[in-house]
């Protein structure tokens, strides 16, 4: 057997604790054949040579929490991603909207929630240069959304309309909506009058996000956010040819109706499987188990330092929590919770656990996703359950997300015990990482430089925050990797380098060992291979070029 691709040159991290580093790697239809020496007596005349020229080659990384559909298709309406102050979005909106006079609705993703004081965003700086047509824009984490007054009269929110069950509509004092919508149940009125984007818009999103998380090293990901009508665009967008990634859909599942939904979820991986032409799979179940901190909607176990009266908002009521998960379980999916305040998490511990109690035991893999904040009484029992905590580490820093909305809301106790990452590895709970983007940036090497130190990119704070919680390299670069995996009940096909395992690589210009971690998210991603075949491939001009 002959190798198809040989990679030498530079250093190779197997991400494997029985041979770590390597010199050499072959691949051989699709699979790594051999290493070291062995894997150079299978150059051939026909072998490609990969001269790593003293980088680094390791496992692709997966992304265990991400929205390439969602996130593709709404940076494609008004760029306010960028924007820096509340004119700024508004400017683009005025001017966005200038360039699409027929566009019904106005949308666009991902702006700042700390632009305005308190998060809070008022309809009449959209009216001032919107006042006829609907603007609907969501912040970047989607749980907050800012509307001009024609879209609030559209989704029936006047000084008389109640508040939505599961979402809040802030109010000015004489009772009319601010402009300011939080969670989806204030959200979803609006959202489903917003013209749905056609299917070539809808699978040119997927074809641009899909090359661009290639072209940051990675192989799989994890679509945590997956609607009925969705199923059928990502299936398109394989059969297409259209993906440079593997992808697991993570099959919606709210409150209301949703025992009725069970059978459309049986169905849906069942086509996913006959149809996603082996690039997707669709045994996962999405819930929301609170909101989040920054719009006051994660669900705490005490009340909000800014607000003594909230705790915030629980999505599903606990018995039914159970009930659900217990049912989606029962069905062979794996629930996927996102939980950001301690009661939240502890809601969806207690429900993982009522699953495992009335359905017995099996290699389940719950994943809960964010975990912000713990109970310390709730952190052992991720290891009990075997429930695996995914990160998104590149939040672990003080950003001004943390320093203006995050920290005023939980106060100093709570606010020092965020994202326990080294603590729940040290409990021997399995971990993953993932970015939420367009949440937040989606490269892996981002993610991990914050891991590591705790830092914002200009390196502040001196030490790291919380830097008790920072973790070593090698387990930032696993939890990426062999922890994605591990939540995709892949461990077996990728996430290390090892003979008889799928040729899912990445190639780096530096040894990662050998860069200052703060400096990781600079260092260029040459190119990455999915089962062999590359995804992409980039050359560095040379020095002085």
């Amino acid at each position: 057997m002959r190798a198809d691709t040989l990679f030498t040159g530079g250093r190779i991290h197997t991400g494997d604790p029985g041979g770590p580093v390597t010199h050499a790697l072959a691949v051989s239809s699709g699979r790594i054949s051999a290493l070291g020496d062995a894997a150079l007596a299978l150059r051939g005349p026909g072998t490609e040579v990969v001269d790593l020229a003293g980088g680094s080659l390791l496992p692709s990384w997966g992304d265990g929490h991400v929205h390439p559909l969602l996130g593709g298709i709404g940076l494609r309406g008004v760029p306010v991603r960028d924007c820096t102050s509340l004119e700024e979005v508004v400017e683009a909106v005025r001017r966005w909207a200038g360039e699409n006079p027929d566009a019904e609705w106005i949308r666009g993703d991902a702006f700042d929630p700390w632009l305005a004081e308190g998060g809070l965003f008022d309809a009449r700086l959209l009216d001032a240069v919107i006042p006829d047509r609907p603007v609907l824009l969501r912040t970047m984490d989607h749980h907050t959304g800012w509307a001009n007054t024609e879209a609030l009269r559209r989704g029936g929110f006047t000084a008389g309309s109640p508040q939505p069950e599961n979402g809040e509509v802030v109010r000015r004092p004489d009772g009319e909506p601010l402009g300011t919508l939080r969670e989806f149940g204030a959200l979803d009125p609006l959202l489903r009058l917003v013209p749905e984007p056609g299917p070539e818009e809808q699978l040119a999103a997927l074809r641009d996000t899909t090359a661009a998380l290639a072209a940051a090293g990675i192989t799989w990901v994890q679509d945590a956010w997956v609607e009925p009508a969705q199923v059928g665009v990502w299936i398109a967008a394989a059969r297409a040819g259209a993906l440079s990634v593997r992808a697991g859909l993570g099959l919606l599942l709210q409150p209301d109706g949703w025992r009725e939904r069970l059978p459309g979820l049986a169905a849906d991986r069942a086509r996913v499987a006959a149809e996603g032409a082996g690039q997707l799979t669709a045994h996962s179940v999405k819930f929301f188990a609170d909101g989040v901190v920054e719009s006051g909607t994660a669900a705490l176990l005490e009340p909000y330092a800014d607000c003594p009266h909230s705790h915030g908002s629980a999505n599903w009521r606990p018995a039914d929590l159970a009930d659900a998960v217990t049912a989606v379980d029962a069905l062979g999916f794996q629930p996927h919770i996102h939980a950001i305040g301690d009661r939240g998490v502890k809601l969806a511990l207690d429900a993982i656990e009522a699953a495992a109690r009335r359905n017995g035991p099996r290699d389940r893999r719950p994943v809960i996703a964010h975990v912000q904040l713990v109970d310390p009484a709730d952190l052992p029992r991720f290891a009990e359950l075997g429930v695996i905590a995914n990160f998104e580490p590149l939040w672990a820093q003080t950003d001004p997300l943390m320093t203006e909305l995050t920290l005023p809301r939980l106060g100093p106790a709570r606010g020092a015990r965020q994202y326990q990452i080294a603590a729940l590895l040290g409990s021997g709970a399995r971990v993953s990482f993932g970015s939420d983007w367009p949440v937040t940036r989606y490269e892996p090497l981002a993610g991990i430089a914050t891991a590591v130190t705790r830092q914002t990119p200009q390196g502040v704070p001196a030490g790291g925050w919380l830097p008790e919680e920072r973790i070593s390299l090698t387990q930032a670069l696993t939890a990426y990797s062999a922890g994605v995996a591990h939540q995709a009940f892949e461990d077996e096909l990728w996430g290390v380098l090892r003979p008889g395992l799928r040729a899912d690589l990445v190639q780096l210009a530096a040894d990662p060992h050998s860069v200052p971690p703060g400096e990781l998210p600079g260092v260029p991603v040459l190119g990455t291979w999915l089962g062999g075949r590359p995804t992409h491939r980039t050359v560095l001009a040379p020095a002085g070029g």
